[in-house]
């Protein structure tokens, strides 16, 4: 099951790397276009405006895709735990339990200390 979640995390990261470089790519276009657009013909511009959308759209699919993937590991994630808890319930409340008291010790141990407030520093 780690070598499971070690390699979804490694297409993970392959992915963002990817997406990365197309939303850098769609800003480059994007500047490319405002270059052109100032020095460009109607032809030219829509030529570099159909660059853009279809590498927006592309985006938009890796996009789709990562959120995919991330949705489906958080699902593996929650059906693990789930697991885990139904076959160790006491380790669980154990666990739960001894980090209750540890909180409590160390609330109870806290001192309150009283600072004035500047309407009684008279």
């Amino acid at each position: 099951m780690n070598t499971e979640l070690s390699a979804s995390n490694e297409s993970i990261a392959n992915k963002r790397g990817k997406l990365m470089k197309d939303l850098r790519g769609v800003v480059a276009d994007g500047d490319d276009l405002l270059q052109e657009l100032v020095k460009s013909s109607n032809e030219e511009f829509s030529a570099a405006r159909a660059k853009i959308e279809r590498r927006l759209g592309e985006t938009s699919a890796r996009l789709d895709h990562a959120r995919i993937a991330l949705t489906r590991k958080a699902g593996r994630a929650a059906d693990a735990t789930v697991e885990y808890v139904w076959e160790n319930p006491w380790k669980v409340f154990g666990v739960a339990a001894a980090a209750g008291i540890i909180a409590a010790l160390a609330f109870s141990r806290r001192r309150c200390v009283y600072l004035p407030t500047a309407d009684e520093d008279g």
